[in-house]
């Protein structure tokens, strides 16, 4: 079942690349921009992730707080964000695999990843935006800028 606009956002605590617990819950009063991902280290995931660190993570509101997340393990994850500089939390839904990437309905079974779901979460814990982007097309950040602006 897919998370639409206007529900709650299920919660979760997933560990980030340093082994920290994120839990959604603890973010209320941040809006939390939730990227789902398939892959580190794969090209459009890179492109993307780049984006959202240089145009949105390091200038961004103070008020948002991205979390980005595929079934990587901590440890790709750790390596890839030393490499790149990512400077926000990839969290591991690596087991039992992808199951935060099916409660929010971007779980791809066939193919054990997650699509490239994007959730912007208020303050209050409800999904005001998402789109859902096929795993070869990459997600518009302009989109990402315009939806911040609009959405507090």
């Amino acid at each position: 079942m897919a998370v639409d606009v206007g529900d709650e956002a299920p919660g979760f605590a997933l560990k980030d690349q340093h082994g920290a617990v994120v839990r959604l819950a603890g973010l209320r009063g941040k809006r939390v921009l939730l990227v789902f991902y398939p892959f580190a280290f794969s090209p459009v995931c890179h492109g993307e992730l780049r984006a959202i660190n240089d145009e949105i993570v390091i200038p961004g509101p103070s008020d948002v707080q991205v979390l980005a997340v595929s079934v990587d393990s901590m440890f790709v994850h750790r390596a890839w964000a030393d490499q790149e500089g990512f400077t926000f939390p990839l969290l591991s839904d690596f087991w039992p695999h992808g199951e935060v990437a099916r409660t929010y309905g971007v779980f791809d079974d066939e193919r054990g990843l997650a699509l490239r779901g994007t959730f912007l979460i208020d303050g209050e814990g409800v999904v005001r935006w998402k789109v859902v982007n096929p795993v070869p097309s990459a997600r518009d950040i302009s989109e990402y800028h315009k939806v911040l602006a609009e959405i507090s």
